[in-house]
């Protein structure tokens, strides 16, 4: 009998962007991600999301090069399981999927995916 589980991830996208300030970077690559995140949800490819840290990861070289953002995440889809293993799997491939999808970069996550029964 299948059951609906809430599966969550939490991770990094890197966001290269140009910026006057490493305070503008952080600002500018969170409202990105943010706008991304809120748009896949929107689109249902995911239930719920939050964008929860920004720092710098590789400051500008040279005057007008780029900053490179890391932005912290945790994104949350729902599947349909007949146990929790197999919700995990089926969830922490639909969040990879949804991410690629909105063409979000250089994604690492850092925990494994957890699944809850709802």
């Amino acid at each position: 009998m299948n059951m609906e589980f809430a599966v969550s991830r939490d991770g990094t996208a890197l966001v290269t962007l140009q910026a006057g300030s490493d305070t503008t970077a952080r600002t500018e690559a969170t409202t990105q991600l943010e706008t991304t995140l809120e748009t896949l949800a929107d689109e249902g490819a995911i239930t719920d999301w939050a964008v929860t840290d920004a720092e710098v990861y590789e400051p500008p070289t040279a005057p007008f090069d780029p900053h490179t953002i890391s932005v912290a995440f945790t994104v949350t889809v729902t599947v349909e399981a007949d146990d929790e293993r197999r919700a995990t799997e089926a969830g922490a491939s639909e969040i990879d999927d949804a991410l690629e999808s909105a063409d979000v970069e250089s994604v690492s996550y850092t925990a494994p995916p957890t699944a809850t029964a709802v």
